[in-house]
């Protein structure tokens, strides 16, 4: 019983330094943002009243209500995720049925839109906590965008020796951090307890109802105070529903709920300090330390970002969303820990031209909002179709329980649109980019499938027929990777045209990914004898399982076919797509396409199948 405490308590510490970085330097920016002059809100207290209590409900009704309380019980097996949640949605409605591309649409497009968020975090965050320094110094303000540089290279450039030596001072840092927002909060609501008026959801309403347009302006910064709620729900792997549970209502809400409560209670007795209320909560002295910690607070909602993306980036992967790239792993004994050089270089590039195009952290929040309410609105939808179509849960009832989490999520969408044409075109336009390679990928991919499937040749029929007047049998095993729309593997046919001779034992292996995020150990591999010292190995692998053909050929000789790696030859065709005329796609997807295949990582990388031991042949497919 007291290793369960201690296990939980640790769980919850580390969930409180991953999962909640984001969210929890959001009172950095957020007050300052709502009442930038740019916006036409004006400073008062029945303004600030309202605001507050905006600020509050939201955290009540989208991050403890909606993600804690409901979209946490729409787990894929533990894994949550906008990625997990749309393979669960895809699993409880048929192929066939009308609901399942659009879903997928969905699915997609809620994760490229968490890919242009996860751009933001880095570069406001940083941004945020250093512009500290120019409330102790002035002077000071030419250094902010440089430092910021520094920051952000220096955490980019760490990110390939992974996070396992400093990740253990992530929980203690942010606790440290969560506890001086509720000591910072407590001291300025003593000094002006009206400010707790707000807890009141009528002082929200009225303000929505008094402030019409400019309200719902209000309405996009205030988004800012609930970013990173995704976040909760794709961390769900990592540490279990409970700790994210305890971690919120113990630690991060109050704290967050107070701190807010206080910078309102500040700006009350001291309008003049709405330049930027989070540093002047406390007066000079605390400037620098605040600085600090800021940073570390930074840092870490960063590093969680940056994770969550290569995370996402390996599921896309292995969905067959994205092209294969290069995944190394940082940790011995964390299979999550993974870092992808590509996205990592990519991401620090766009995060860098956010930091120096846009400045400041006032001008960097007209970009924050829209893509993460976009995912946020794709998460609700995703949501409703599992607890209808795989809880079978009451019409009414899934109505009830999504419908108004729709509503308050399309609101939210809209007020941040108004952002678009001051900063929220970026990560709208990076999601979007990303969401033209990803349909284009899969789109490419069923049309190779297609092609190689109607010139496929039956295997039982080939093999029937080849055994009349059996070829030459030489020593050893041929392994032959065969697609899921394969019949007899082209590699097979060029090595029976140009050699003229068969292995003694030969296996046709089919990797097949799962919609589901694990696939237990004994099922991973299916045989099937074919007969003639011919096998068929079917590989079942879930999205977040990493492929491992070794492991896979152990497994095979616990069920009775041993293998011998230095008998063993793995015969792989490498396909070279061609842009056809007429083909399924318009000319430019074509192209990109072939363009990418072209520059994916080689399946026996991919698989890590000892490269000493392939043997590679080259076809071409026509789309």
């Amino acid at each position: 019983m007291t290793d369960k405490k201690s296990s939980l308590t640790a769980l919850t510490l580390a969930a409180v330094g991953i999962v909640y970085g984001d969210i929890g330097t959001s009172p950095l920016y957020t007050l300052k943002t709502i009442f930038d002059p740019e916006h036409g809100l004006a400073l008062s207290e029945t303004n600030l009243l309202g605001i507050i209590s905006l600020i509050f409900w939201a955290l009540t009704l989208i991050v403890s209500l909606k993600y804690v309380t409901l979209v946490l019980r729409a787990d894929n097996r533990g894994e949550g995720g906008v990625m997990a949640l749309m393979a669960l949605a895809l699993n409880s409605v048929s192929r066939r049925s009308g609901w399942y591309v659009p879903l997928m649409i969905i699915g997609v497009l809620g994760a490229t839109m968490f890919y242009g968020d996860s751009v933001v975090t880095p570069a406001i965050s940083v941004l945020g906590a250093i512009e500290g320094l120019e409330v102790a110094a002035p002077a000071l303000e030419q250094y902010v965008v440089p430092l910021t540089i520094v920051v952000l290279v220096s955490l980019y450039a760490v990110q390939r020796h992974g996070t396992a030596g400093i990740g253990r001072w992530f929980g203690p840092v942010m606790v440290l951090w969560f506890a001086a927002l509720a000591v910072m909060g407590v001291i300025n609501i003593v000094e002006e307890p009206h400010i707790l008026l707000a807890l009141n959801p009528v002082y929200a309403f009225n303000f929505l109802v008094a402030n019409g347009f400019v309200a719902f302006v209000a309405l996009g910064a205030v988004v800012l105070a609930i970013t990173g709620a995704e976040a909760l729900y794709a961390d769900m792997g990592h540490f279990g529903k409970k700790p994210i549970r305890m971690a919120w209502f113990l630690i991060a809400f109050p704290a967050l709920a107070l701190n807010y409560f206080g910078q309102g209670a500040l700006l009350i007795r001291h309008p003049e300090a709405v330049s930027n209320p989070f540093f002047q909560q406390l007066g000079s002295w605390s400037v620098y330390p605040l600085v600090v910690l800021s940073t570390m607070a930074a840092v870490i909602a960063s590093q969680a970002t940056i994770s969550g993306t290569f995370s996402m980036t390996k599921q896309a992967i292995a969905l067959g969303l994205l092209p294969r790239m290069r995944v190394l792993h940082t940790s011995e004994h964390q299979i999550g820990q993974i870092y992808i050089p590509a996205i990592n270089w990519l991401q620090l590039v766009v995060v860098l031209v956010a930091v120096i195009g846009f400045g400041s952290s006032d001008k960097l929040a007209g970009a924050y909002g829209i893509a993460v309410t976009a995912t946020m609105l794709a998460t609700t939808i995703l949501t409703f179709f599992v607890i209808r179509y795989r809880w079978h849960l009451p019409l009414a009832l899934c109505f009830g329980a999504t419908g108004f989490f729709i509503i308050m999520d399309i609101t939210l969408f809209s007020a941040s649109t108004l952002k678009l044409f001051h900063g929220g075109w970026m990560p709208l336009a990076l999601g979007t980019t990303l969401f033209t390679i990803m349909l284009t990928w899969r789109t490419g991919r069923e049309l190779v499938f297609r092609n190689l499937e109607k010139h496929a040749i039956p295997l039982e029929d080939f093999l029937s027929s080849l055994f009349v007047a059996p070829p030459v049998r030489v020593p050893g095993t041929a392994i032959f990777l065969r697609g899921e729309s394969d019949g007899v593997p082209h590699a097979m046919l060029h090595n029976l045209s140009h050699n003229k001779v068969l292995h003694e034992r030969v296996v046709f292996l089919t990797v097949h990914i799962l919609e589901e995020p694990y696939v237990a150990r004994p099922e991973q591999a299916l045989i099937t004898d074919l007969g003639h010292q011919c096998w068929q190995v079917n590989v079942n692998y879930g999205f977040k399982d990493e492929p491992d053909i070794p492991a896979i050929l152990a497994l095979c000789g616990e069920k009775g076919l041993p293998f011998e790696m230095m008998e063993t030859s793995f015969f792989i065709a490498r396909q070279t797509v061609i842009s056809a005329p007429g083909g399924g796609m318009a000319p430019w997807r074509e192209h990109l396409f072939v363009a990418m295949s072209r520059n994916a990582r080689a399946a026996a990388d991919y698989y890590q199948i000892p490269p000493n031991r392939v043997i590679e042949l080259g076809t071409q497919v026509e789309i």
